[in-house]
């Protein structure tokens, strides 16, 4: 990656360095750092490497971590601040987008939630030279522990959730939530969901949200029958929701956002009126067909499938899902054994295996199922005739619920990424079953 600047650049690879250029080390190339220094180039530091990029101090980012909720709370403020007439940098699963007014630009594609720093840092750059006033962006808790956001200058530090993910990286729980809890050990304003106990974090410029309890933004009331309806409190005031939004885990969503533009200064009943026009993103408890219905989510969690679950009781419910390789793999029986409880039929299938065998990961999420469940449970490896044995059983108003890859429009197995995509294969299999 190199970053140019007016006289010179900035790189993190060490193949790039010439001599006098800007070598910027961080935590992910300083196995490189000799490398670098033989070629002739300055060693800088992260901070130093914001200064020369010359990031205008009245650019304000926003950092958003949690285990499930990210990309629906940091595009719905991106969307809030874009309809308040702030032009507006989206950054996270989904790739890079600017927002300007009516214009949505993509500035780079998918890739990690939270890119490497001077990836960030050539975003930022560009986004400020367009005029952009903030940036929202995803933080993983990998980058959090490789100190890929070292150095970026918050304003607003906002927390989801907590629950089992990516113990493949930080092996234990306990290390998962000090990595997150890191994020939040500074006096930069922040906004905490006040139902989860499992961060911690320097009370200092905090506040909180919450769906149960009072709190600085709480919700008074709702109804999720149709929609989101519900009455939240905040600064002395009463505000009255409407959304499009399905499910308790987006009024948590939407508290969240609601909560986070106040704390940035706007007009409550102005991010109200916002928040009724957002439908969602690609992917996150997407409709993709009405008859059947067929909705399509990124939930690739034990708590993010018991969530996307929980908002759908009341009909019977067909869920296809698996679980990635070379991933955390105590989530997978879990998952198997939460899906088991809420669906009527489990089609277990393969997401993306990457090196792992996938019947082999199949196993172990049908590991978890009881026995005794009263579930259906099928499985099969090849993802497209799962959905198939999904569209053909739904013949009784059943729910379809894929689940795991949400907008992702690959299949990663052994090293190549095939193109695959949920929402294309059942609009796919549907045009056949109608011909």
């Amino acid at each position: 990656m190199i970053l140019k600047l007016s006289d010179n650049y900035i790189c993190d690879n060490s193949l790039e360095c010439e001599k006098n250029c800007y070598f910027v080390l961080t935590k992910s190339n300083e196995k490189f750092l000799a490398d670098a220094k033989a070629k002739g180039a300055q060693i800088i530091t992260p901070a130093k490497a914001y200064e020369l990029a010359k990031i205008p101090k009245d650019l304000k980012i926003i950092g958003i971590t949690g285990t499930n909720g990210k990309t629906t709370t940091a595009t719905l403020i991106s969307y809030i601040l874009n309809r308040l007439n702030q032009k507006c940098l989206n950054l996270g699963t989904r790739g890079a987008f600017l927002l300007n007014k009516e214009n949505i630009e993509q500035l780079a594609p998918k890739g990690l939630t939270t890119n490497q720093f001077l990836a960030t840092l050539s975003l930022l750059k560009t986004a400020s030279q367009r005029g952009c006033e903030y940036c929202v962006m995803e933080v993983s808790s990998h980058a959090i522990a490789q100190k890929r956001i070292q150095s970026l200058p918050f304003i607003l530090k906002i927390f989801t959730n907590l629950s089992q993910d990516h113990l493949d990286f930080h092996k234990t729980f306990d290390e998962y939530a000090r990595t997150k809890s890191d994020f939040f050990a500074d006096d930069v304003m922040k906004l905490i969901n006040a139902d989860d106990v499992n961060i911690k974090y320097f009370k200092a410029n905090s506040k909180l949200y919450s769906c149960q309890k009072e709190a600085d933004f709480f919700i008074i009331n709702s109804d999720l029958s149709k929609g989101i309806k519900a009455e939240i409190s905040a600064n002395n005031k009463i505000y009255h929701l409407s959304s499009q939004l399905q499910g308790r885990f987006n009024l948590y969503n939407i508290l969240c956002a609601f909560g986070a533009c106040v704390m940035l200064g706007f007009d409550g009943e102005k991010i109200i009126k916002a928040i009724a026009d957002f439908d969602g993103v690609a992917g996150r408890m997407q409709i993709i067909s009405s008859k059947p219905l067929v909705i399509v989510d990124f939930a690739h969690t034990p708590d993010g499938i018991l969530k996307v679950l929980e908002s759908l009781q009341g009909r019977d419910i067909i869920a296809v899902f698996g679980a990635g390789g070379d991933r955390d793999a105590l989530k997978r029986p879990l998952m198997g054994e939460i899906a088991a409880r809420y669906a009527k039929t489990l089609i277990i299938t393969s997401d993306n295996p990457r090196s792992e065998e996938p019947n082999s990961i199949i196993a172990q999420i049908r590991a978890g199922i009881n026995p005794n469940t009263k579930a259906q449970v099928f499985c099969e490896v090849d993802r497209k005739k799962a959905i198939k044995m999904a569209l053909d059983f739904a013949k009784n108003d059943e729910i379809i619920v894929i689940l795991g890859k949400g907008d992702e429009d690959y299949q990663e197995i052994n090293g190549i990424k095939y193109h695959f995509s949920d929402s294309e294969c059942v609009r796919e299999l549907l045009a056949q079953m109608n011909a």
